[in-house]
């Protein structure tokens, strides 16, 4: 994973803060259950984009024509193809 624990966890208590702070909304239930909730969004989203960066790599492995990491046409298709796995998955 990208992010270290104690990153996702202070992303998640930034989160929180913004949304108490700002009156975004009115919280039913007591913080920690509300942290515990961001944190496993945050960490869903990270292992959803790891697993579509996996997908997308293998997909430009698989073309006939090399095409070398980092190159300007691997770069374009790499973004064109993550947006549309993204969009498939959310």
């Amino acid at each position: 994973m990208i992010l270290s624990d104690d990153r996702i966890n202070h992303i998640s208590h930034l989160i929180l803060n913004g949304i108490k702070n700002d009156n975004m909304a009115t919280l039913i239930t007591d913080e920690a259950k509300v942290l515990k909730e961001i944190k496993t969004v945050i960490i869903n989203e990270l292992r959803l984009e790891e697993e579509i960066d996996r997908f997308v790599k293998r997909k430009l492995e698989s073309y006939s024509k090399k095409i070398f990491e980092g190159s300007p046409e691997w770069e374009v298709l790499y973004k064109k193809f993550f947006g549309e796995e993204s969009k498939k998955r959310r």
